[in-house]
């Protein structure tokens, strides 16, 4: 846990690096190495990895716009995740996606810009999970602005009434981009939502990676077992901006120092100390953590660019005429009936 917790952490201040990079002084969202936005979740990594500690590859786990503490924790490529948010063609698509859209099979691991769009799928493979008899588990997570959305309730609804083998985990960092979470909502404990599903709820009120894996161990085993979904809030802190280049003129200085002040990472360095690990072995752990980081990185710029033509690959088309006509809309339907009166 505290390698994935410090890989997450270094990889989010590499990629802030990058990404500046021919942005200043004058700030141009176009330029860089990384063009476009880019949205990080520095503070917090003990929501993913205390989760992703009991999932398999099997089990699927969709994030939103700030995904990559997770996407580590899953076991996402670093090397591909990273080449596709670099743009480049060996990323995990073919640099098509972006850092808002990673997307790898191999561990059933995907993302969205969409907020709380990642409900819904991570209910369809729960249902099919069911569905074949298997034991494998989705995980949704999303954060706290989200919790009204009619994709995250109807998720709810729906995964309750079939009894889906689904874990709804909510990130709740106080801000919904520039937003308080009390302009947001008036529920203090977004958990107390699953109440109105029928389903078990639970806030762990701190970033505490050790407290996080107890109570995802039981909502994990709870979903494995057949007993349906269980909804977690998680209280973690945002130590950067919504997005790169955010002036954030609309937090309070006293709420950001007060977020760089709580370190999760440094909590579960304190547990390992405790613990009876010598300071010798975690600064080992760290030091190879950042050096996969770096090499990730730089495995990822010396990527070769797409050719510009692919751009008009992996994309859904009509007739190469641009015009479906009766008959190659039966075609397309795979109707032997070449154009009939219907």
């Amino acid at each position: 846990m505290f390698t994935d917790m410090v890989t997450a952490r270094y990889y989010e201040e590499r990629l802030q690096e990058e990404y500046l990079e021919g942005k200043q002084p004058a700030f141009d969202i176009s330029a860089g190495p990384i063009p476009g936005e880019l949205h990080l979740a520095a503070g917090h990594e003990a929501s993913a990895t205390g989760v992703c500690q009991h999932l398999r590859d099997d089990d699927t786990v969709t994030a939103p716009h700030r995904p990559h503490h997770i996407a580590i924790a899953k076991g996402v490529d670093l090397n591909r995740m990273t080449a596709e948010i670099f743009g480049r063609e060996t990323g995990l698509s073919k640099g098509k996606g972006g850092h808002m859209h990673l997307f790898d099979p191999e561990v059933n691991f995907a993302c969205s810009g969409i907020i709380a769009e990642g409900c819904p799928p991570a209910v369809g493979a729960g249902l099919a999970a069911k569905k074949r008899n298997e034991d494998s588990v989705a995980v949704a997570f999303i954060g706290e602005g989200a919790v009204s959305q009619g994709a995250f309730l109807e998720s709810l609804n729906l995964a309750s009434v079939q009894d889906l083998p689904v874990v709804f985990v909510i990130e709740d960092n106080d801000w919904a981009i520039s937003m308080p979470k009390d302009r947001v909502t008036d529920v203090a404990d977004a958990s107390q939502r699953a109440g109105g599903f029928d389903m078990p709820g639970e806030r762990v009120d701190s970033d505490d990676a050790t407290a996080v894996y107890d109570a995802a161990k039981e909502a994990v085993g709870r979903a494995r077992d057949g007993n349906g979904p269980t909804l977690l809030e998680v209280q973690v802190h945002r130590r950067m901006g919504h997005f790169m280049g955010d002036p954030e003129s609309y937090r309070p200085e006293e709420d950001s120092a007060a977020a760089k002040n709580r370190d999760s990472i440094e909590r579960l360095a304190s547990e390992l100390r405790a613990a009876g690990i010598e300071d010798e072995e975690i600064d080992e752990l760290r030091e190879n953590a950042h050096d996969r980081v770096d090499s990730a990185i730089e495995w990822a710029k010396d990527q070769p660019q797409p050719d510009p033509e692919d751009a008009y690959g992996d994309v859904f088309v009509g007739p190469e005429s641009g015009v479906t006509t009766t008959e190659t809309t039966h075609e397309l339907a795979g109707d032997t009936r070449a154009g009939g009166d219907d």
